[in-house]
């Protein structure tokens, strides 16, 4: 007997729908605890074939969690999730579970390893905190502002010097601007502190250094590229990367209509926009020749800068796939990988 198990994850309990030939044999509730959920679908499933929980905040652990409990465990995208769990009339957790538990075409999701994660985990971090630093130091300079004092262009200790100078004679607003100040100069030191990990992580990847070979892009592009990538034969063929990361163009297609959009915008944002940062210190500010910019610069002539920084940044990712696949250096006389 094929038993077919959905799981409707929330962050105090888990709603469990067992399906067999068609029909629920059963569905409760339980904590959501990977081991505890196993107990009761060895208990309760003796034929499990697959146990099927969309993507979620707990959906990596669960993955990981139930692998190790022996379990076929398949994690789906919730967006395609939902297209079926639609069908339902009453929105529930149970539905939901008995939904998944019965779905049949679905699209499995990569869950990526826990090493992925973590390195993932620090590029977020360090970025959150730099992003806190510039919030910090605008919020400062509007703040004085006000009271007609202008902070000089300058970062780092030049900042911080020409704000002090500017405050030695306003006791009042020293009092509501000093602590901001400080907060300021702990996250810009927590942010350094996070980057030389970073820095130190990248030099021991052979996978990271392989990438760097490309002009304009640094440890933190390349740190996330491989995480978010793991495995090259995680992907069909190099121009798929594009693609899955939402770099390329959208396409609408009904009866006699058909157009290309703009790009997808599906995937890791966040990688996607260091690629676009990448693409344009190669347009701007690299003076490294090769066969990449030359194709860039021309389209650029076309299209313009953030266009041809768009349509470089998907060829990176095309690059750099291909680079991690024939484990080899990135050559600048290379033709461009066409797309």
């Amino acid at each position: 007997m094929n038993d077919y198990i959905g799981l409707d994850i929330s962050m105090k309990e888990t709603a469990i729908s067992i399906r067999r030939e068609g029909e629920r044999v059963w569905r409760g509730k339980c904590s959501s605890d990977p081991v505890r959920i196993a107990q009761i679908v060895r208990k309760r499933a003796a034929g499990v074939v697959r146990v099927v929980f969309e993507t979620g905040p707990l959906s990596v652990w669960f993955y990981h969690a139930l692998k190790e409990e022996g379990l076929p465990a398949i994690c789906i995208d919730a967006r395609h999730a939902k297209a079926a769990l639609d069908m339902a009339a009453n929105k529930t957790d149970a539905n939901d579970a008995d939904g998944l538990a019965q779905i049949g075409f679905y699209r499995e999701v990569r869950v990526k390893g826990f090493d992925s994660l973590l390195a993932r985990s620090l590029v977020a971090a360090r970025t959150k905190l730099v992003r806190i630093t510039v919030e910090l130091s605008i919020q400062i300079r509007g703040l004085m502002k006000t009271f007609g004092l202008i902070v000089p262009s300058g970062k780092g200790h030049n900042f911080e010097a020409n704000v002090r100078r500017l405050l030695m004679d306003q006791i009042e607003l020293s009092n509501i601007l000093l602590p901001i100040l400080d907060a300021w100069r702990d996250m810009r030191m927590r942010a350094a502190d996070l980057t030389k990990l970073l820095l130190v992580a990248a030099r021991k990847s052979h996978t990271c250094r392989l990438l760097m070979t490309i002009p304009g892009v640094g440890a933190i592009t390349a740190t996330s590229f491989a995480t978010a990538i793991e495995d090259p034969g995680n992907f069909k063929n190099s121009r798929a990367v594009g693609a899955w990361l939402g770099l390329t163009s959208r396409r609408y297609q009904s009866g006699e209509v058909d157009y290309s959009g703009r790009i997808s915008r599906r995937g890791y944002r966040h990688l996607r926009g260091l690629l676009y940062e990448a693409a344009l210190v190669i347009l701007t500010r690299s003076k490294a020749q090769s066969d990449l910019r030359t194709w860039a610069l021309k389209l650029k002539e076309r299209v313009g800068t953030k266009r041809a920084a768009v349509a470089l940044a998907r060829k990176l990712a095309v690059t750099m796939h291909a680079m991690l696949k024939t484990n080899s250096v990135f050559n600048p006389i290379a033709h461009p990988i066409s797309l």
